[in-house]
């Protein structure tokens, strides 16, 4: 795991799931346990920004695990 997690492809596609898909599924389990305060939330812009970042932080964790493997 470590040459993995070394490599600038995997923590830029960690950086882009922690930045990008975070907010939303933060809204979804907040608002399941009851602690959002709309129990029925309409997230548009976190789900715009999940839908952008969803192909590239793929893209860099795959050129990651790429990397990884090459590099053993």
């Amino acid at each position: 795991m470590g040459p993995f997690l070394s490599s600038g492809w995997t923590r830029a596609g960690l950086g882009l799931i922690l930045l990008g898909w975070g907010p939303l599924l933060g809204i979804i389990a907040l608002s399941s346990l009851g602690l959002w305060p709309d129990p029925h939330p309409n997230p548009i812009g976190c789900g715009l920004l999940f839908a952008i970042t969803f192909l590239p932080a793929l893209f860099c964790l795959g050129m990651g695990a790429y990397h990884a493997l090459r590099r053993r």
